[in-house]
């Protein structure tokens, strides 16, 4: 770590056992002494310096220390989640958490005693579809391993070669496989790779069958109005105004989207099941997506009605009343 850190441009070093936003760490079995309530919690082997890199909040207490690291003392750092599922509204600073077989170094794995410390601001830590898991983060050395988490000034990825030879330095033998980049951009592609190729395709099918459903009501609205150029006719030819006519035709039309509308709507619904897994952070029922599509049916219906009526009442009488 010390090596990594004196290259240029790296201005933080730290370990981590888990992927951040995506892993909770190791999953045990953990109580608070005297409690009969037990939760499987991650537990997260990290260094002091993973809270200045990952940029994460303290809300209660402190981090790790750097002595509390390198000696492998039993403390812990948890999340609001934890403190809220253990402690309820107690101060969990002082308190313990048993985690059930812990060490694997003896026979049989032993429980190990952790004395909370502090409390971190919730972050998610199982992708951005699942609710935030409760989770402890503990000095990485009780257990060893980890991987390497480096903040730069610069590019990244010219980097690569410097930690390599680093890494090398200290051990010839080691796998180097570097994700030498962003770390958002390796969140962007767990998270959104999969659900970005499903939405380009699914939204260009759904863009065309909206385009045919503008299309078709427009048609059908439009040859509806045309077959009342008779009535129109004779209406006008008995003195009926202009604005009576477009008023007459657009409530007809009224009815007959808001009918299509409700069938619409009903169908929709039922099919929301569909997306609920697909989606996060927006209800299937988005109440802003129903909105725009009916007012672009509405708009369009009405458009569509207006249109041909306006166009008829513009007609001599004795003409629309020949019409077929």
């Amino acid at each position: 770590m010390e090596r990594l850190k004196a290259l240029p441009g790296v201005t933080e070093v730290a370990v981590n056992n888990s992927l951040p936003g995506y892993n909770p760490g190791l999953r045990f079995e953990a109580t608070v002494p005297g409690s009969p309530n037990s939760e499987r919690i991650g537990f997260d082997g990290c260094s002091e310096n993973l809270l200045r890199v990952l940029e994460m909040q303290m809300s209660l207490g402190r981090w790790l220390s750097a002595s509390e690291v390198d000696s492998a003392q039993p403390v812990a750092v948890i999340n609001q989640t934890l403190a809220g599922q253990f402690f309820g509204g107690e101060n969990p600073l002082g308190r313990q958490i048993e985690a059930q077989g812990f060490d694997e170094k003896v026979r049989p794995a032993r429980d190990v005693y952790f004395q909370v410390i502090g409390v971190v601001r919730d972050t998610k830590n199982y992708g951005p579809q699942v609710p935030v898991l409760p989770m402890a983060f503990v000095p990485f050395t009780i257990r060893g391993g980890g991987l390497f988490y480096l903040k730069t000034n610069g590019d990244p990825a010219l980097l690569m070669n410097p930690v390599r030879r680093e890494v090398w330095a200290v051990n010839p033998d080691s796998i180097f496989s570097p994700q030498m980049g962003p770390y958002i951009d390796v969140f962007y592609g767990l998270t959104y790779s999969t659900h970005e190729l499903g939405l380009t395709t699914f939204t260009g099918g759904a863009g065309i069958a909206l385009v045919l459903v503008v299309i078709g009501v427009f048609s059908v609205m439009a040859y509806t109005v045309s077959l009342q150029t008779r009535e129109i006719g004779v209406r006008m030819a008995l003195g009926a105004q202009q604005g009576e006519i477009l008023r007459m035709v657009l409530r007809k039309g009224f009815v007959l989207l808001v009918a299509g509308i409700c069938i619409g709507l009903f169908a929709s619904y039922g099919l929301t099941r569909f997306l609920a897994s697909q989606i996060w952070g927006v209800s299937a029922t988005d109440p802003w997506t129903f909105g725009a599509v009916l007012a672009l049916v509405v708009g369009v219906g009405l458009a569509a009605c207006f249109l041909p009526a306006r166009r008829a009442t513009r007609v001599d009488p004795l003409v629309a009343l020949r019409y077929e």
